[in-house]
């Protein structure tokens, strides 16, 4: 020390180590520290390192908790026939920030896709993990193609085998871009907002149901109309909730803000998607922000009917053959000869298997979009899957050649 100075040199002990030092000095013209003043430093250095410690685990915490939600939610959304998607996701305020929010697009067969959001209740590294666990939950059960209310129903079960007294709000939709429909089943969520290709905004009128995790209960799902042009969006609370306003003030803000938005383009264009979805995000104002958001909008572009070929075949031996003569013709009338053969291969095998199991009429239909897709259903509950066959199996290779040859399409070599 300089000459004359007085000091103490006071450990900041945390938990579990030191974490610093705390130096108190006094010029030389002062008096000298007493023993009194070694335990105020004393007192002091305590007290501060402590309050550092809570303030580093605290923020550790957030900041795991915030990561591992972030990885849980989707990093790009998929392309889809027929739609196009758009998501937001924005974490609460700093002293509320980790929360269970969670958005998902998910392909299904036929063309299809489910669109979901839901909302784990509390703000914790808990509801995050929850989160995770009903997200995977429910791609799985989309995998299977369940009705909506059926993947509701399954996730309140899995939220009882979790055993948490952790509830959820989910709101699951499958959109069909052929038939221009959407079906819709709710698990306690805020209602959907359709925003037309006119400007008018509406509130969809969905059952509301109880959240997941209550138990016992039943899930219903209603079939609307998917207009073309249209815009539908799926959001969280956080959107439209606050301390500032009730959830049905904020929906109705959010009715206005989708309704004066669309008039800036017209009546016959819609809005661009980001664009309309940062729009969205401005709605909130300062204080605004209690609870983290998650935002999916989804643009209703369907498949236009003459882009569509569709037929009923009877599971006899004779309905390949004929798959292979109405695939030929449709491909003939939309100028798409060049893939008369590699069609009529697949279609003649997928029928194939399909007569196969049957016991019903079997469906054939094709897609023209950015690609020719082919789809073949049946009345069996199992869905298809591809198997590796063994060189001594006389079976097992239809659907791994049908796979590997669809992949070639449009590719050189």
């Amino acid at each position: 020390m300089p000459g004359g100075r007085r000091a103490i040199l006071a450990p900041l002990r945390g938990r579990r180590r030191v974490i610093g030092a705390a130096l108190f000095l006094r010029r030389p013209e002062r008096i000298a520290f007493e023993p009194d003043d070694l335990l105020v430093a004393a007192q002091l250095a305590t007290h501060s390192a402590l309050g550092i410690d809570k303030a580093v685990l605290y923020g550790r915490e957030a900041y795991i908790a915030d990561e591992l939600q972030r990885t849980m939610l989707p990093e790009h959304l998929p392309r889809c026939t027929g739609v196009r998607l758009a998501s937001r996701y924005l974490p609460a305020a700093e002293t509320a920030r980790v929360g269970g929010d969670w958005y998902d697009a998910i392909p299904l067969p036929g063309s299809r896709v489910a669109l979901v959001v839901g909302d784990v209740m509390g703000h914790s590294m808990t509801s995050a993990a929850i989160m995770g666990q009903l997200r995977t939950t429910a791609q799985t059960l989309a995998g299977l193609d369940l009705p909506p209310q059926e993947v509701l129903h399954h996730l309140d079960e899995q939220a009882q085998r979790l055993g948490t007294d952790r509830m959820a709000t989910c709101l699951y939709a499958v959109y069909d871009p052929v038939a221009h429909r959407i079906t819709i089943a709710n698990a306690g969520h805020p209602p959907p907002v359709l925003l037309h290709l006119g400007g008018r905004a509406e509130v969809l009128r969905v059952p509301a149901g109880a959240p997941i995790g209550v138990g016992g209960v039943d899930f219903e799902a209603v079939e609307l109309d998917a207009p073309a042009g249209g815009t539908l969006l799926l959001y969280t609370d956080g959107l439209v909730e606050s301390r500032l306003r009730d959830v049905w003030t904020g929906i109705e803000q959010l009715r206005e803000k989708l309704a004066a938005t669309a008039q800036l383009t017209g009546p016959d264009h819609p809005p661009p998607l980001e664009a309309l979805c940062d729009e969205v995000l401005d709605m909130l104002g300062p204080g605004d922000r209690d609870d983290d958001i998650a935002l999916l909008a989804a643009r209703f572009d369907g498949i236009a009917p003459s882009d569509v070929a569709y037929w009923f075949l009877e599971p006899e031996d004779a309905a390949p053959g004929r798959a292979r003569r109405l695939a030929r013709r449709a491909l003939a009338r939309w100028g798409l000869d060049e893939l008369s053969d590699s069609v009529e291969l697949l279609v003649s095998e997928v029928v194939t298997n399909a007569v196969r199991y049957a016991t019903r009429p079997v469906t054939l239909r094709l897609l023209r979009t950015d690609v020719l897709r082919c789809e073949v259903g049946d009345d069996v509950p199992q869905l298809p899957r591809l198997r590796q066959a063994r060189a001594t199996d006389e079976g097992g290779r239809g659907l791994y050649l049908v796979n590997r040859l669809a992949r070639r399409w449009g590719r050189p070599g």
